[in-house]
């Protein structure tokens, strides 16, 4: 080859170190010592979830999502009543024959949080909902026909309309998804390279890597056998449980990288679990996470946890089943999560909370005491609203009627006074 009008020749380069035209690059001078670069282990499913913090965002995502009560309802002009039937058996109680609510919904809810869909198919009996059955998504395909989408699982085909699809975030095509994990996957590599190296660390009695400095053979076959001699000798002290091992004279070990505590591990990994939450919008005192909790700001991630992760996704389930169960013209049936049992607080609070809503005429006794799995008190007064008999029309004057004096009103103190008089 000419360059410059020069005849360049190719070298022809030996193994050895010792041949300064063999060039000192990271990925030579690491392979000629027998160390392999350093790569990021690749991000799976299976292999995030042994991270603690993806762990336990998946699990207590898809745990809370599958307790909230869910119910179908049918709004009348007597206001709403509550379905009964096959159609509200599979939506409260259990789905399939296989399957109870729980399970089916966190089963789902953990396809949602892992790779990023969720889908369920409709058996129907004319207009009445028979069962849902949960799809594996890895094994499904989805694919567009002109504006409807038809998802194919095990060589059959299932109509839009007769599947529960809820995806975690929908790619520009409208069929492809993105899940959290592989969207996290940096924040997530990050999080097992540092497992890796703690354990490695550990398991190897707590020595870093080392670097043997002085005087070393000439040649890769004696740099090899000097690397190898050394090893043994650690290895050696390791089992011996010795602390101690000779070294050749004029040689010295020199630690290459930092330790942990150095290298701020503790707070690099406490960082993960922070950037793990963000990846799920979840306040990090639900991945135990209690660096920075207070009572007071505890209880208000409790609040940022219903209002704008849970709801939100509630809501994504209730408008995917409403329209493929009841259609876009519902004729007034729809279901419903029913999120106050995670704000129900402790038992003085509920109660009191109660007892104001049935002073103030917005529930009945028999509703309040449904709350708390109580049974229906049989007096008929159970089922009416009632109000406090003080309460009266802004500018109204009434006098209390007296129950034993056959509905007339109670005399003053000064008629009283009159009458005593005579």
């Amino acid at each position: 080859m000419k360059l410059f009008g020069f005849d360049i020749r190719r070298e022809a380069r030996s193994a050895t170190i010792e041949n300064p035209t063999v060039p000192v690059s990271s990925e030579n001078f690491l392979a000629f010592f027998g160390i392999d670069q350093a790569n990021l282990p690749a991000v799976t499913i299976d292999k995030a979830l042994t991270v603690p913090a993806v762990n336990a965002a998946v699990a207590f995502l898809s745990r809370t999502m599958a307790s909230v009560p869910l119910h179908a309802y049918r709004d009348t002009k007597d206001g709403l009543q509550r379905l009964t039937g096959r159609t509200a058996i599979t939506i409260h109680e259990a789905p399939n024959d296989f399957m109870g609510s729980f399970k089916f919904r966190q089963y789902f809810w953990q396809q949602v949080f892992t790779g990023g869909r969720g889908l369920a198919w409709i058996e129907r009996n004319g207009s009445v909902i028979e069962a849902l059955w949960a799809m594996d998504p890895a094994k499904t395909t989805v694919k567009r026909t002109g504006f409807g989408l038809v998802y194919r699982l095990d060589g059959k085909e299932y109509p839009a309309a007769d599947v529960i699809d809820v995806p975690y975030m929908l790619k520009a095509d409208q069929t492809g998804h993105y899940g959290p994990i592989k969207l996290a996957s940096k924040a997530i590599q990050l999080a097992l390279a540092m497992n890796d190296y703690g354990s490695a660390f550990f398991a190897g009695g707590g020595v870093p890597p080392l670097a043997l400095e002085g005087p070393l053979p000439q040649g890769a076959d004696g740099l090899q056998r000097a690397m190898n001699d050394m090893r043994r000798a650690i290895d050696e002290a390791k089992r011996s449980g010795k602390q101690v091992f000779p070294i050749p004279p004029g040689h010295k070990l020199n630690q290459v990288g930092f330790d942990p505590q150095k290298g701020q591990m503790t707070e690099a990994r406490l960082y993960q679990v922070q950037e793990i939450a963000r990846a799920y919008q979840m306040p990090p005192v639900f991945l135990q996470d209690l660096s920075r909790g207070t009572f007071t700001n505890t209880e208000q991630q409790d609040l940022h946890l219903v209002k704008h992760v849970i709801g939100q996704w509630a809501r994504a389930f209730e408008d995917e089943l409403n329209l493929k169960l009841f259609g876009r013209f519902k004729n007034g049936r729809y279901v419903e999560h029913n999120l106050d049992g995670l704000m129900r607080g402790d038992f003085k609070s509920r109660i009191e909370g109660i007892a104001r809503a049935i002073q103030t005429a917005q529930m009945t006794p028999n509703e309040g005491r449904a709350l708390e799995n109580r049974p229906k008190h049989s007096n008929p007064a159970a089922d009416e609203l009632l109000v406090q008999g003080a309460t009266v029309v802004l500018g109204e004057q009434h006098e209390p009627m007296a129950p034993d004096n056959g509905g007339q009103p109670i005399k003053g103190d000064d008629e009283n006074d009159d009458e005593a008089g005579d």
